[in-house]
Protein backbone atom coordinates (compact mmCIF):
# COMPACT_ATOMS: atom_id res chain seq x y z
CA UNK A 1 0.00 0.00 0.00
CA UNK A 2 1.22 3.52 -0.83
CA UNK A 3 0.82 6.70 1.20
CA UNK A 4 -0.03 10.05 -0.39
CA UNK A 5 0.22 13.38 1.38
CA UNK A 6 -1.60 16.26 -0.30
CA UNK A 7 -2.05 19.94 0.45
CA UNK A 8 -5.66 21.11 0.13
CA UNK A 9 -6.50 24.83 0.33
CA UNK A 10 -10.00 26.07 1.12
CA UNK A 11 -10.76 29.37 -0.60
CA UNK A 12 -13.75 31.69 -0.76
CA UNK A 13 -15.24 34.94 0.49
CA UNK A 14 -15.97 35.77 4.11
CA UNK A 15 -19.09 34.18 5.54
CA UNK A 16 -19.59 31.41 2.98
CA UNK A 17 -18.99 28.70 5.59
CA UNK A 18 -15.46 27.55 4.77
CA UNK A 19 -14.53 26.84 8.38
CA UNK A 20 -17.89 25.19 9.07
CA UNK A 21 -17.42 22.85 6.11
CA UNK A 22 -13.89 21.91 7.21
CA UNK A 23 -14.83 21.38 10.86
CA UNK A 24 -17.86 19.32 9.84
CA UNK A 25 -15.63 17.11 7.70
CA UNK A 26 -12.62 16.82 10.00
CA UNK A 27 -14.37 16.92 13.38
CA UNK A 28 -17.88 15.75 12.52
CA UNK A 29 -19.50 18.73 14.25
CA UNK A 30 -21.25 22.01 13.53
CA UNK A 31 -21.35 25.22 15.54
CA UNK A 32 -23.05 28.50 14.72
CA UNK A 33 -20.49 30.28 16.92
CA UNK A 34 -17.52 29.91 14.53
CA UNK A 35 -15.24 32.94 14.61
CA UNK A 36 -13.85 34.38 11.35
CA UNK A 37 -10.54 32.81 10.38
CA UNK A 38 -7.48 35.03 10.83
CA UNK A 39 -4.80 34.22 8.27
CA UNK A 40 -5.38 30.48 8.00
CA UNK A 41 -6.17 27.41 10.09
CA UNK A 42 -4.56 24.02 9.55
CA UNK A 43 -6.17 20.59 9.87
CA UNK A 44 -5.15 17.07 8.88
CA UNK A 45 -7.39 14.21 7.81
CA UNK A 46 -6.48 10.61 7.00
CA UNK A 47 -8.32 8.03 4.94
CA UNK A 48 -7.71 4.75 3.15
CA UNK A 49 -8.90 4.66 -0.47
CA UNK A 50 -8.13 2.45 -3.48
CA UNK A 51 -5.12 0.83 -1.79
CA UNK A 52 -3.71 4.23 -0.86
CA UNK A 53 -3.34 5.80 2.55
CA UNK A 54 -4.09 9.47 2.05
CA UNK A 55 -3.26 12.32 4.39
CA UNK A 56 -4.94 15.60 3.52
CA UNK A 57 -3.31 18.76 4.86
CA UNK A 58 -6.28 21.12 4.84
CA UNK A 59 -5.56 24.87 4.93
CA UNK A 60 -8.65 26.92 5.73
CA UNK A 61 -7.86 30.47 4.60
CA UNK A 62 -9.39 33.76 5.72
CA UNK A 63 -11.96 35.33 3.41
CA UNK A 64 -11.75 38.92 4.65
CA UNK A 65 -10.34 41.40 2.17
CA UNK A 66 -7.62 42.53 4.60
CA UNK A 67 -6.13 39.02 4.58
CA UNK A 68 -6.28 38.49 0.80
CA UNK A 69 -2.64 39.53 0.34
CA UNK A 70 -1.60 36.70 2.69
CA UNK A 71 -3.43 33.99 0.76
CA UNK A 72 -0.69 33.14 -1.79
CA UNK A 73 1.67 31.96 0.94
CA UNK A 74 -0.90 29.36 1.94
CA UNK A 75 -1.85 27.97 -1.44
CA UNK A 76 1.54 27.76 -3.11
CA UNK A 77 2.36 24.12 -3.88
CA UNK A 78 -1.26 23.14 -3.24
CA UNK A 79 -2.42 19.88 -4.80
CA UNK A 80 -6.15 20.60 -4.48
CA UNK A 81 -8.43 23.57 -3.87
CA UNK A 82 -11.94 23.64 -2.43
CA UNK A 83 -13.55 26.76 -3.94
CA UNK A 84 -16.44 27.50 -1.60
CA UNK A 85 -19.24 29.98 -2.23
CA UNK A 86 -22.59 30.62 -0.57
CA UNK A 87 -25.30 29.59 -3.01
CA UNK A 88 -27.59 32.23 -1.45
CA UNK A 89 -25.07 34.93 -2.44
CA UNK A 90 -24.38 35.58 -6.11
CA UNK A 91 -21.50 37.91 -5.16
CA UNK A 92 -19.67 35.09 -3.37
CA UNK A 93 -20.05 32.95 -6.50
CA UNK A 94 -18.61 35.69 -8.74
CA UNK A 95 -15.69 36.09 -6.32
CA UNK A 96 -14.62 32.51 -7.06
CA UNK A 97 -13.28 33.70 -10.42
CA UNK A 98 -10.76 35.90 -8.60
CA UNK A 99 -9.62 32.98 -6.44
CA UNK A 100 -9.19 30.80 -9.53
CA UNK A 101 -7.12 33.54 -11.15
CA UNK A 102 -4.90 33.73 -8.07
CA UNK A 103 -4.45 29.96 -8.08
CA UNK A 104 -3.36 29.97 -11.70
CA UNK A 105 -0.80 32.69 -10.98
CA UNK A 106 0.67 31.04 -7.90
CA UNK A 107 0.42 27.27 -8.49
CA UNK A 108 2.66 25.93 -11.25
CA UNK A 109 1.78 22.22 -10.92
CA UNK A 110 -1.47 20.41 -11.80
CA UNK A 111 -4.18 21.01 -9.20
CA UNK A 112 -7.53 19.38 -8.46
CA UNK A 113 -10.25 22.00 -8.09
CA UNK A 114 -13.67 21.46 -6.54
CA UNK A 115 -16.41 24.10 -6.74
CA UNK A 116 -18.54 23.88 -3.59
CA UNK A 117 -21.89 25.63 -3.21
CA UNK A 118 -22.48 25.69 0.55
CA UNK A 119 -25.76 26.28 2.43
CA UNK A 120 -27.89 24.11 0.15
CA UNK A 121 -30.27 23.70 3.10
CA UNK A 122 -31.34 27.29 2.38
CA UNK A 123 -32.59 26.56 -1.15
CA UNK A 124 -35.50 29.01 -0.73
CA UNK A 125 -32.89 31.81 -0.62
CA UNK A 126 -30.83 30.50 -3.56
CA UNK A 127 -29.22 33.09 -5.84
CA UNK A 128 -26.93 30.69 -7.76
CA UNK A 129 -28.56 28.00 -9.86
CA UNK A 130 -27.21 24.48 -10.12
CA UNK A 131 -26.92 24.95 -13.89
CA UNK A 132 -24.78 28.08 -13.54
CA UNK A 133 -22.49 26.33 -11.06
CA UNK A 134 -22.15 23.25 -13.26
CA UNK A 135 -21.37 25.34 -16.33
CA UNK A 136 -18.70 27.36 -14.53
CA UNK A 137 -17.13 24.25 -13.00
CA UNK A 138 -16.93 22.77 -16.47
CA UNK A 139 -15.13 25.83 -17.87
CA UNK A 140 -12.36 25.61 -15.24
CA UNK A 141 -12.16 21.81 -15.18
CA UNK A 142 -13.40 21.56 -11.60
CA UNK A 143 -15.54 19.09 -9.72
CA UNK A 144 -18.90 20.49 -8.63
CA UNK A 145 -20.77 19.82 -5.38
CA UNK A 146 -23.45 21.41 -3.23
CA UNK A 147 -23.11 21.08 0.52
CA UNK A 148 -24.64 22.04 3.84
CA UNK A 149 -22.40 22.22 6.88
CA UNK A 150 -25.53 22.60 9.02
CA UNK A 151 -27.22 19.45 7.68
CA UNK A 152 -23.98 17.58 6.93
CA UNK A 153 -24.96 17.16 3.30
CA UNK A 154 -22.52 16.49 0.46
CA UNK A 155 -19.32 17.29 2.37
CA UNK A 156 -17.95 13.74 2.64
CA UNK A 157 -18.76 13.17 -1.02
CA UNK A 158 -16.92 16.33 -2.11
CA UNK A 159 -13.72 15.52 -0.21
CA UNK A 160 -13.90 11.87 -1.23
CA UNK A 161 -14.07 12.79 -4.91
CA UNK A 162 -11.16 15.20 -4.45
CA UNK A 163 -9.14 12.34 -2.90
CA UNK A 164 -10.03 10.10 -5.86
CA UNK A 165 -8.86 12.79 -8.28
CA UNK A 166 -5.62 13.21 -6.33
CA UNK A 167 -4.91 9.50 -6.77
CA UNK A 168 -5.67 9.82 -10.48
CA UNK A 169 -3.41 12.88 -10.69
CA UNK A 170 -0.56 11.00 -9.04
CA UNK A 171 -0.96 8.01 -11.35
CA UNK A 172 -1.23 10.01 -14.58
CA UNK A 173 0.88 13.15 -14.11
CA UNK A 174 4.62 12.83 -13.39
CA UNK A 175 4.73 16.57 -12.63
CA UNK A 176 1.89 16.53 -10.11
CA UNK A 177 4.12 17.33 -7.14
CA UNK A 178 2.55 14.44 -5.22
CA UNK A 179 4.86 11.90 -3.61
CA UNK A 180 4.17 8.47 -2.14
CA UNK A 181 5.86 6.09 0.25
CA UNK A 182 5.38 2.33 -0.05
CA UNK A 183 4.42 0.46 3.12
CA UNK A 184 5.66 -3.08 3.59
CA UNK A 185 2.58 -4.86 4.91
CA UNK A 186 -0.47 -4.70 2.63
CA UNK A 187 -2.61 -6.62 5.09
CA UNK A 188 -1.97 -4.54 8.19
CA UNK A 189 -4.60 -1.98 9.23
CA UNK A 190 -3.93 1.71 8.81
CA UNK A 191 -2.18 3.24 11.83
CA UNK A 192 -4.10 5.33 14.32
CA UNK A 193 -3.64 9.11 14.18
CA UNK A 194 -0.48 10.23 15.95
CA UNK A 195 -1.55 13.71 17.01
CA UNK A 196 -4.68 15.47 18.16
CA UNK A 197 -5.07 17.28 14.85
CA UNK A 198 -5.55 14.06 12.88
CA UNK A 199 -8.85 12.40 12.01
CA UNK A 200 -8.96 8.94 10.45
CA UNK A 201 -11.79 7.28 8.56
CA UNK A 202 -12.00 4.50 6.00
CA UNK A 203 -13.27 6.42 2.98
CA UNK A 204 -15.30 3.49 1.70
CA UNK A 205 -17.27 3.52 4.94
CA UNK A 206 -17.96 7.26 5.02
CA UNK A 207 -21.68 7.86 5.24
CA UNK A 208 -23.12 11.23 6.28
CA UNK A 209 -25.22 10.93 9.45
CA UNK A 210 -28.72 12.32 9.48
CA UNK A 211 -29.20 15.74 11.09
CA UNK A 212 -32.54 17.09 12.16
CA UNK A 213 -31.29 20.63 12.81
CA UNK A 214 -33.56 23.36 11.50
CA UNK A 215 -32.22 25.84 8.97
CA UNK A 216 -33.04 29.51 8.72
CA UNK A 217 -32.59 32.01 5.90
Amino acid sequence: MKSIEAKVVVLGSQGVGKTSVVIRYVGGMFSKAVSPTIGASFFTYKMTLNNYRIKLQVWDTAGQERFRSMAPMYYRKANAAMLIYDLTSADSFYDIKDWVGELKKNVDTPIVMCLVGNKCDMSDCREVTSIDAEEYASTIGALNHETSALKNTGIDEAFLQVAQQLIKLYETSPNSGLHTVDTADHSSPAPAPTDTGDTFRLASQATPPSDSSQCSC
